[in-house]
Order: C-alpha cells, then sequence, then structure tokens
C-alpha cells in the first residue's frame, strides 16, 4: 500500500472567495523568509497534497507545477535578510504574507492563515489555523509554494557559497550548518539578528 494522506477540507467558507497563506524559512539561519498565497477552486483535489514538511522534494516540485496549473491565482513573495534583521522574524513573515496577497489578481474575501498569530491586511478577515497546512487545501498549497520558491532560491545561493551546503540543509541549522559557520564563519545571507552559533562551540559546553 501507498502512503495514506489526509484527505484536506477544499474550503473553510462555501461561498467567499478565500486565500490559503503559509511562510517558509522562518527558522533558517539563511536566506529570506518566503510567504504564498492560493486561490483555489472550491473543487480542488490532489491526493498527495499536505504540508509541505510531509512530503517529499520531488513530490512537492509536482505539485508546485500542478498547483500553478490548477489555480485561480496565486502570488509568492520574500523579504530578505537585512530586513529581517531590522523588524524580527516574526514581523518579516507577516510582511512576506502581506507581499504575497498584495500580489494576488484577484482580491480574496477571506484569508486562511497557518498558524497561531497575524497581523491584519487591510480590512480582509481572517482566519489563524494552527497546523492550517495540514488541514485546508488552500493553506496546503501555500506551503508547498513558498517551500519549493525557497528551496530553489537556496540552491541558487549554494553555487556561490558551496560550503555551508546550502543545497542540501536550506539554511536550516543542522549540525552540518552550524560547523560549516564553525570553519567559515557568517556571510552575507545569514541573519545577523538569529543567536547563530557553530556545532564546534557546542563541543566545549
Amino acid at each position: 500500500m501507498g502512503k495514506f494522506y489526509p484527505l484536506l477540507q477544499a474550503y473553510h467558507h462555501e461561498i467567499l472567495v478565500e486565500a490559503g497563506c503559509d511562510e517558509a524559512g522562518r527558522g533558517c539561519f539563511a536566506g529570506p523568509v518566503f510567504a504564498a498565497a492560493v486561490i483555489l477552486p472550491k473543487d480542488f483535489f490532489h491526493p498527495e497534497l499536505n504540508d509541505s514538511k510531509q512530503i517529499k522534494e520531488a513530490v512537492r516540485d509536482e505539485l508546485r507545477a500542478y498547483i500553478e496549473e490548477k489555480a485561480i491565482c496565486y502570488a509568492v513573495a520574500q523579504v530578505n535578510v537585512d530586513e529581517i534583521d531590522e523588524i524580527n522574524i516574526l514581523n518579516a513573515s507577516f510582511k512576506a504574507m502581506h507581499l504575497a496577497i498584495k500580489k494576488l489578481q484577484i482580491v480574496p474575501e477571506q484569508l486562511l492563515i497557518d498558524g497561531n498569530r497575524f497581523k491584519a491586511y487591510k480590512k480582509i478577515p481572517h482566519h489563524c489555523i494552527i497546523k492550517g497546512d495540514g488541514i485546508y487545501a488552500s493553506i496546503a498549497a501555500a506551503s508547498i509554494l513558498a517551500k519549493t520558491y525557497r528551496d530553489a532560491y537556496m540552491k541558487k545561493l549554494h553555487n556561490s557559497f558551496p560550503h555551508y551546503n546550502w543545497k542540501n540543509n536550506k539554511g536550516y541549522g543542522t549540525e552540518e550548518h552550524r560547523t560549516a559557520i564553525g570553519q567559515h564563519g557568517l556571510c552575507e545571507h545569514h541573519r545577523k539578528s538569529f543567536n547563530i552559533v557553530s556545532a564546534q562551540i557546542d563541543l566545549f559546553d
């Protein structure tokens, strides 16, 4: 038997035009935070759609193409490292979502936000849903787009900074990444506002 995927809810409100929103890269040591906003048709379905963290990379890439083809509209935005350090990662995540919503070709009547906090965007009503990317299709779709766009961005950065191995760790604080920071120091793409320590330092704790 293949892996079982939960049946996601197609919508929160049957009539309102809803946009699902999610971010990727909030906890990373390096690189921008990305966010996506997606408006899906009410009958949208894909058997493997789920929270992006629960899906293998190859499947995420397939889903990205499917979502982009079938969505009524979608948008992806990012906030760079300098601004993350200036306004903090939580506000940067909210701003990335706002930028994505603003880029949508259709103005949504309701927003479905993954997580428990959000800064209201204009006067559009919103609902914060904890683990919403495993509940609503539009949030799951947004999580797929945000994750795949960010991963592609980090793979490009890897070409200029191969010693951090961002093509694999995508900027997250893995032991490998932290060891590389201990050997090579921080670069322009690291978030200076984060308390980043190398794995080598831990050896002396």
